[in-house]
C-alpha cells in the first residue's frame, strides 16, 4: 500500500474498520424498521457530533427513517452522498452463519460489504477532513436510506429531490474487482403476472377446469426466452405462487418478474412487451402489472469527467482507478444519473459476497477508499 501524500495526516485503517464493525453489529434487515432505526440512531449521533444539520424523516409502510445530514457551510448545488443502512440478512445471522470476524485481509459480517463499510467510509472521510481544520468546497448532503435493498419505495422521491439540488452524486455502494468503481448500471424493472383460470375437481371433472398454473408455466417459458445476452437484456421469474390443493385444477396463479435492461429505449420496449402479454391457452385471463423500478444509469460526459477527477486523486497514492463494465445490479445512483447528475458509484470498500453467507470486505482497500472519498469532498468544486 502506497503512503499518502507528504504532510497528509494518516488515515487510520484500523480506526475505519472499528467504526464499520460498530455499524455491522447492529443488524438491520430492510423490513424490520425498529432494527434499521437502531443504526439510524447510531449514525445520527455521529453526524451530530460533526455539527451537521440533521433532518430525520419518520419511516412509513413498515420501513425505517430517512436520515439527511448537511454540512453547516456552503450554499447552492453541492455534493450528494448516498448510502443505505438496511441489509438483506435476517436478524440472527451475526450469531450464526455470518459472525463478524477477520481472516487475513477479509473481514466478514452481515451487510459489511453491501454497504455499511461504504456508508461509514463516507462519514469517516468527512470527519477526517474536518479534523484537519478543512471544509469541502461545496456543501455536502448525506442521505442515509432505510430500504434500498427492496427498491427504495419510500425514499426515491427524497433522493430525486436532493439530486435536483446537487452538482455531483457520490454513491457509497461496494467497490468492485479491485480498484474499480461503477459508472453505469442497468435499469431494473419489476412486474407481476397474474393468471385466472377455472377450478374443478382434478379427478371427477378435470375436463371442466382451466389450469391457471399451466397457463402461468407457459408464460414463464415465454418470459424467460426474452433474455438476450447480446442486447444486455435479462428476465428472471423469481417468485411463483398458485393453486389451492393438489386435487384441484388451479383457478389462480401468479409470478414476479425481474427485468434488467441497458438503456431507456430497451426499457420502454420490454415494459410494453411484458404489459402486453396475452393468454396462450383458452378461457384463461392473463394480466401484468409493473414498471421500471430504477431507470438505466448510463455513462455520459459528466460522469466521465467526475471519474477522471477520481482517477487523478487515486494516482496521488500511486494507484490506478478503473471502472467496471455496465453492471446488472441497481442502486440509488440510477435515480441521480437518470436526472443528469454526474454520478460516481461503487465508492465503498472492495470485497465480495454481497447478500451471501461469505459477505466480506478487504482491509487492504480501506485506506485507499477513504482517501478517495476525503479528497473528493475536498476538491470537487
Amino acid at each position: 500500500m502506497n503512503a499518502p501524500l507528504k504532510n497528509e495526516p494518516r488515515i487510520d485503517a484500523d480506526e475505519v474498520l472499528a467504526g464499520i464493525v460498530e455499524w455491522v453489529e447492529i443488524e438491520s434487515p430492510s423490513h424490520d424498521a425498529a432494527a434499521v432505526n437502531r443504526v439510524v440512531d447510531k449514525v445520527e449521533g455521529q453526524m451530530s457530533g460533526l455539527g451537521m444539520k440533521i433532518e430525520r424523516t419518520p419511516g412509513r409502510d413498515g420501513f425505517g427513517d430517512i436520515l439527511e445530514c448537511k454540512t453547516p457551510w456552503g450554499e447552492g448545488p453541492g455534493i450528494l452522498v448516498l448510502a443505505h443502512l438496511d441489509t438483506v440478512h435476517p436478524i440472527g445471522m451475526i450469531a450464526k452463519e455470518l459472525k463478524v470476524r477477520r481472516e487475513g485481509d477479509a473481514i466478514f459480517g452481515p451487510g459489511i460489504y453491501d454497504m455499511k463499510a461504504g456508508g461509514y467510509i463516507a462519514y469517516y472521510a468527512m470527519r477526517h477532513l474536518m479534523r484537519q481544520g478543512k471544509k469541502s468546497k461545496l456543501p455536502v448532503t448525506f442521505l442515509f436510506i432505510p430500504e434500498e435493498e427492496v427498491g427504495s419505495p419510500t425514499s426515491r422521491a427524497r433522493i430525486e429531490a436532493a439530486a435536483r439540488n446537487a452538482k455531483y452524486a457520490l454513491v457509497m455502494e461496494p467497490g468492485r474487482d479491485g480498484d474499480r468503481v461503477v459508472t453505469s448500471r442497468k435499469g431494473v424493472g419489476r412486474f407481476v403476472v397474474t393468471v385466472k383460470g377455472r377450478a374443478s375437481h382434478a379427478g371427477v371433472r378435470h375436463q371442466d377446469g382451466r389450469s391457471a398454473i399451466l397457463e402461468l408455466a407457459r408464460q414463464i417459458v415465454r418470459i424467460e426466452a426474452m433474455t438476450d445476452y447480446a442486447r444486455g437484456i435479462t428476465l428472471n421469474v423469481g417468485l411463483v405462487s398458485g393453486g389451492t390443493g393438489v386435487n384441484v385444477v388451479s383457478a389462480e396463479a401468479s409470478a414476479e418478474v425481474d427485468l434488467r435492461v441497458p438503456d431507456p429505449e430497451t426499457a420502454a420496449e420490454m415494459t410494453a412487451t411484458l404489459l402486453g402479454l396475452k393468454a396462450i391457452g383458452q378461457e384463461v385471463e392473463v394480466t401484468v402489472e409493473g414498471d421500471m423500478n430504477r431507470p438505466p444509469y448510463r455513462k455520459d460526459a459528466g460522469i466521465q469527467a467526475l471519474f477522471d477527477k477520481a482517477r487523478a486523486i487515486y494516482a496521488e497514492i500511486g494507484k490506478e482507478l478503473n471502472d467496471v463494465p455496465l453492471t446488472g445490479g441497481g442502486s440509488d445512483g440510477n435515480f441521480t444519473a437518470a436526472l443528469g447528475i454526474p454520478t460516481l458509484d461503487g465508492l465503498g470498500a472492495d470485497g465480495k459476497g454481497a447478500h451471501a453467507i461469505d459477505e466480506q470486505i478487504y482491509y487492504s482497500s480501506l485506506m485507499s477508499r477513504t482517501y478517495l472519498a476525503t479528497r473528493l469532498f475536498e476538491t470537487l468544486e
